[in-house]
């Protein structure tokens, strides 16, 4: 079996089979029939569309999560458009107030510089140099003349803005909202005006602001954008987004080994997503890799994290990874059959303390637990937890694989509320 899924040359298809690839893995797509008619004007006009990609540089590292709409951009440079990643310098002082219960932490100049930087490098593992042009935000909002913002600022009511759930919530619960939130959403919307986007891509947490741009464009009097929207790909515990702060990522900068190893302990169900959304394998394979008659989920498991690992690293270190992994879990080998643990009723503030997750999955003591804990007896997706007293937030702990005892008990941790 190779180790990474082959794709075969995508340049010069026919509009029909652009939008049949185009619409795997994604979740809205406002309006299918627009996008369909600017690829047929496209193929007939041999002009590239323009697709449009924001990214507010508002931490230095990018995880797997990022890359689901970056591939989205790669596929569309695949199939002959130009794409416009636009690196929110500009907007990334403000802070995108998208999904926020309450006003975002504004950055530095400085801090977001640092940021752009390491944010070119690593898209620059996804993106191809060709087809691709790079542009800061700031060129163009930070000469606007004040009189220009309240022109744009005209085009757009409060009512629509409240109209945002995150806004609706905030309101209702008396949360401040402040001015500079608002004016986010005109910035970025006169991004797409600027760059003349045919189509803007983002993550479906970003379905208003792709919708305020589309909406901006039309009332200046241009073609709107056609706004195309990616899933939100769960962390490697299940349930919660990907998320740094909550432990469940997969930096596309990390060592192969730290790769490879996170990857093989996602749970059986999120395997056909992750396949969807992080690799290029064709649906009928997906299908036959994520059936347990068809294929064992261990050796389907080991494809996914072999290809993605070599996506960002290359086949001799995914390899390389693959083996150090079979070498230290060989003798620990992980049961196919995993007895689930809820840990939902252990939760007090959030939180769950690890000693009463290891006594509920062991039936034993709450000092037993601990002292398994301290002498090392325990494992939490195969690193070692050694503090009783740890108590972390329940979506941090949902979805891993907790290991106790020298005879390797495994359990799945899972919630059910």
């Amino acid at each position: 079996m190779p180790v990474a899924f082959v794709q075969s040359s995508t340049v010069n298809r026919s509009p029909a089979e652009q939008l049949a690839a185009l619409k795997r893995g994604i979740v809205t797509l406002n309006t299918l029939q627009e996008l369909e008619a600017k690829l047929r004007r496209s193929a007939e006009q041999g002009k590239p569309l323009r697709i449009k990609l924001g990214v507010d540089p508002s931490a230095p590292d990018i995880h797997l999560g990022h890359t689901v709409v970056l591939r989205k951009l790669r596929q569309f440079q695949d199939l002959g458009h130009q794409a416009v990643l636009i690196i929110g310098d500009m907007t990334a002082l403000v802070g995108d107030p998208s999904g926020r219960k309450k006003t975002r932490p504004q950055l530095t100049p400085n801090e977001v510089e640092v940021n752009a930087k390491t944010y070119l490098d690593q898209v620059g593992k996804i993106l191809s140099p060709n087809r691709l042009e790079v542009v800061r935000n700031s060129s163009w909002l930070k000469p606007l003349p004040f009189y220009e913002l309240i022109g744009l600022a005209a085009k757009m009511t409060v009512a629509r803005f409240l109209e945002r759930d995150d806004f609706t919530k905030r309101h209702k619960e008396g949360t401040p909202i402040f001015l500079h939130e608002f004016l986010y959403l005109v910035m970025q919307a006169y991004d797409s005006v600027i760059v003349k986007a045919d189509v803007e891509l983002g993550g479906t947490d970003q379905t208003f602001n792709l919708m305020v741009g589309r909406d901006l464009m039309r009332d200046l009097g241009m073609e709107p954008q056609v706004a195309l929207t990616c899933p939100i790909l769960p962390g490697i515990h299940g349930g919660a987004k990907m998320s740094k702060s909550l432990g469940n990522y997969v930096g596309v900068t990390e060592a192969p080994f730290e790769m490879h190893s996170k990857l093989m302990s996602i749970p059986d169900t999120l395997m056909k997503e992750y396949y969807t959304l992080l690799t290029s394998a064709p649906e009928d394979e997906i299908d036959t890799m994520c059936d347990a008659t068809k294929t064992h989920p261990k050796s389907a498991k080991e494809r996914l994290a072999r290809t993605i690992v070599t996506l960002y690293h290359g086949e001799p270190a995914a390899e390389a990874a693959m083996a150090e992994w079979r070498k230290k879990f060989s003798e620990k080998a992980i049961p196919a059959d995993i007895p689930e643990v809820d840990i939902s009723a252990l939760a007090a503030d959030g939180k769950a303390s690890l000693a009463k997750v290891v006594a509920a999955a062991r039936r034993c003591s709450s000092s037993e637990a601990r002292r398994l804990i301290e002498q090392g007896g325990v494992e939490l997706d195969g690193k070692k937890a050694t503090d009783p007293k740890a108590a972390p937030p329940l979506a941090q702990l949902e979805g891993r694989l907790l290991k106790i005892g020298k005879k390797n008990e495994f359990f799945r941790l899972i919630t059910s509320k």
